[in-house]
C-alpha cells in the first residue's frame, strides 16, 4: 500500500511538473542548443500580398467603430487589402455601423449561427490567397500584417499566429493581474514550440492561414480558432508564431466573467479532441503529436485529475505511515491552497491578489477545466455564447 501510494503520489507530481515547468524548459534548452548548431537564417524582406482580414462580431457596437478605425489604420498597401466583417444575427446595429465605412465589407444576416459559421459564410467569398482572423474587441499595432507575412517565404508554414497582449492601466480589472501573467507565461511556451517545430493552436485575437488551407467542418465548434490552426497543422504545414504582430484586450471585468470564458473554453477543448483526434497519430505527425499531448491534452486532460491525486496520496502516506518527507511535502501543498484560495477571496472582493496570484490562477484554471468537461459531457456548452464584460478601454 505503501509502494503504490508513493508511485500515485511521484507519477501526478510528474505529470504537474512537466506540464507546467517541465515540457517549457526542455524545449527552451533544445531550442538554445540548436541555436548554437544551425548557421544563422538571413532575414526575410517585407512582402505585401493581397490578404482579407476577417472579423466576426456580435452585438459589438460599442466597440465597434473603434475596431474598424484600428483596422483601417494598419501600416499596408490599401489596394491589397480586404476587410470583411460579419454581424450575423446582431440587435445591437452593429451593421448600420459598418455601412458608414465603404470600403468595409459587410456580411450580415438575421440569425445567428455561431461565430465558426460566420467565419466559414465570410470564407466563401476570400480570393487573395492569405486571410487574417481577429476578434471585434482587440485591437491591431499598425505594423502587425508587415511582420505577419514575411513568414509566408517559407512554403512549410501554413500559418502565424500573433501575440495577444492584456492591457495593463489604471483601471484595469483585478482579473488583469493574474490573466496578464497566464499570457505572458503562454508567450513564452508558444515562442518554444514555434521554435521545436509548431506553435500547437492560435489565439483568435489575431492569426493568419493560407486561405486554400481552410477546412470547414460543422457549425457547432467552439474553438473555432483553435480548431482552424490546428486544421492547418493537420494537412502537413507548420504555424509559425510572430510576437511583433500583436492585438491587446482589456481583462475580463470580473472573476465572474472570467470564469464563464474561461469554462466555456474549456468545454470547447474537450470538444476538439475528438474533432482534432487525428492529431493523436504520433507515426504520422511525430513532432506534432509530441507538441499537442504535452502541451494541451496532458493539461486538459491529466493535470485536474493529477492535482486531486498528488494530494489524495501524500494525505494518506502522512495519516498511515507517518514519513517525514511526506509530511513536509503535505505541509507545502496546504500552504500553496491556502495561498490560492486567499488569493480567490481577494479577487472575488475586487482586490489584487499581490502574491496570491499564481496560486490563484493555477487552481482557477484547473477549477474551470472540471467545470467545463462536465458542461462538455452533458452537451450544455452552446456555440451561441454571450461574450463576457470587459474592463472598459
Amino acid at each position: 500500500m505503501n509502494l503504490v501510494l508513493q508511485i500515485l503520489f511521484w507519477i501526478s507530481l510528474g505529470i504537474l511538473f512537466y506540464c507546467y515547468i517541465g515540457y517549457g524548459l526542455m524545449l527552451w534548452l533544445f531550442n538554445n542548443i540548436n541555436v548554437l548548431l544551425q548557421k544563422n537564417k538571413p532575414k526575410c524582406s517585407i512582402e505585401t500580398p493581397p490578404v482579407t482580414i476577417i472579423i466576426a462580431a456580435y452585438n459589438e457596437a460599442d466597440m465597434l467603430e473603434k475596431k474598424i478605425r484600428n483596422t483601417l489604420a494598419i501600416d499596408y498597401p490599401a489596394d491589397k487589402l480586404k476587410v470583411v466583417i460579419v454581424t450575423d444575427g446582431s440587435a445591437d446595429g452593429s451593421e448600420n455601423i459598418v455601412k458608414r465605412f465603404p470600403e468595409i465589407i459587410l456580411m450580415h444576416q438575421a440569425e445567428r449561427r455561431g461565430k465558426y459559421a460566420a467565419i466559414k459564410r465570410a470564407m466563401q467569398t476570400v480570393s487573395t490567397p492569405f486571410v487574417v482572423f481577429s476578434d471585434a474587441n482587440t485591437m491591431l499595432n499598425p505594423e502587425c500584417l508587415k511582420k505577419i507575412m514575411p513568414h509566408y517565404q517559407d512554403e512549410n508554414i501554413g500559418g502565424v499566429a500573433g501575440e495577444k497582449k492584456i492591457l495593463q492601466n489604471r483601471a484595469e480589472s483585478v482579473v488583469g493581474e493574474a490573466e496578464g501573467l497566464y499570457w505572458q507565461y503562454e508567450s513564452f511556451l508558444k515562442k518554444m514550440d514555434a521554435s521545436f517545430f509548431s506553435i500547437v493552436g492560435a489565439a483568435g485575437e489575431l492569426f493568419s492561414i493560407r486561405t486554400h488551407l481552410f477546412s470547414p467542418v460543422d457549425d457547432h465548434v467552439i474553438l473555432d480558432d483553435f480548431i482552424i490552426s490546428m486544421q492547418v497543422c493537420l494537412q502537413g504545414y507548420r504555424f509559425a508564431y510572430e510576437p511583433d504582430a500583436f492585438a491587446t484586450e482589456t481583462a475580463s471585468d470580473s472573476l465572474i466573467e472570467e470564469s464563464k470564458r474561461k469554462i466555456r473554453i474549456a468545454a470547447g477543448a474537450y470538444q476538439s479532441v475528438y474533432i482534432l483526434k487525428a492529431g493523436l497519430s504520433v507515426f504520422k505527425y511525430p513532432l506534432l503529436s509530441f507538441q499537442y499531448l504535452s502541451r494541451r491534452l496532458f493539461r486538459w486532460v491529466l493535470c485536474p485529475l493529477s492535482i486531486v491525486l498528488v494530494f489524495a496520496a501524500n494525505l494518506l502516506l502522512v495519516i498511515f505511515f507517518n514519513n517525514d518527507l511526506f509530511s513536509s511535502l503535505l505541509f507545502l501543498q496546504t500552504v500553496f491552497y491556502a495561498f490560492a484560495f486567499l488569493g480567490w477571496g481577494y479577487v472575488s472582493a475586487g482586490k489584487k491578489a499581490g502574491i496570491f496570484t499564481i496560486p490563484f490562477y493555477f487552481v482557477f484554471m484547473n477549477f474551470c477545466l472540471v467545470k467545463g468537461f462536465l458542461r462538455f459531457v452533458k452537451g450544455r456548452q452552446s456555440v451561441l455564447w454571450e461574450k463576457s464584460v470587459r474592463s472598459a478601454l
